[in-house]
């Protein structure tokens, strides 16, 4: 098995690498890890009918690789310029184009990554404001489009004047090195969601009942009225949360 870093920072040092080593240096043993800074390749788009070297290099590696740790910082609440300029550069080999322009997945499909990212503002702020969501956001998109598998997300906050990364991030990024150095199956979350979805409709529905008993006083007991407003508190209860657990819900702190 083998877990390849990649690196999308100016800093081959800073705090993202640190990050990003925390994880790899604490991976079981016997699991091979390889770090890639992108600042040390010269990233840019295939040209028409030309090979690209430095994409095709960059993608052996990845495709050698069974799980990729995925850190860069957040600029201005957006991942740093150098993760997403090898994202848009890599777009071709990430996924298939069909006839239509739309996209499948890649060669890279069924793999696994872990994202890390960090930020200025304080755990407060971001808790509250969500600096570092769309930086999250882009790699999810990204991943998702190759057909990569999400294992989880490690965020570091307030790193204004930061050297070290603090104690309790370090035993995350240790906790999710023992996690990710177990081969996965193409998707072993499956049964999770469906448990999770269970439980979030069964919630749904006792919250719905309980909103329906005070309406019973202008409702009455007519079947349809019921079922109507039954269906209306339930579809807007479930919608906000989807929303929140698809576009809001990220580790923020």
């Amino acid at each position: 098995m083998k877990i390849l870093g990649i690196l999308g920072s100016h800093q081959e040092h800073g705090l993202n690498a640190q990050l990003l080593a925390e994880v790899l240096d604490n991976v079981d043993s016997g699991v091979e890890t390889e770090t890639v800074y992108l600042e040390n390749y010269d990233i840019t788009p295939h040209k028409y009918h030309e090979k690209n070297l430095v994409l095709d290099e960059l993608a052996e590696k990845m495709l050698e690789s069974d799980v990729w740790v995925i850190a860069a910082p957040t600029y201005f609440r957006e991942l740093s310029g150098v993760m997403k300029n090898f994202f848009d550069c890599m777009r071709p080999k990430l996924v298939y184009f069909k006839e239509n322009g739309d996209t499948i997945p890649g060669q890279f499909k069924d793999k696994h990554y872990l994202s890390l990212t960090s930020c200025y503002v304080s755990p407060l702020e971001n808790f509250v404001t969500g600096v570092t969501d769309e930086s999250l956001k882009t790699i999810d998109r990204v991943m998702s489009a190759g057909g990569v598998i999400k294992i989880g997300e490690i965020v570091l906050p307030g790193t204004f004047g930061m050297k070290t990364i603090p104690y309790n991030k370090r035993k995350l990024c240790q906790k999710y090195a023992k996690k990710i150095s177990v081969r996965k199956r193409k998707d072993d979350s499956t049964v999770k969601r469906y448990i999770q979805l269970f439980f979030m409709i069964a919630v749904m529905a006792l919250i719905t009942m309980g909103i329906q008993v005070p309406l019973k006083t202008w409702i009455g007991t007519n079947f349809w009225l019921n079922y109507v407003s039954f269906t209306i508190i339930f579809f807007v209860l479930l919608a906000c949360i989807l929303h929140f657990v698809t576009f809001v819900k990220h580790r923020r702190r």
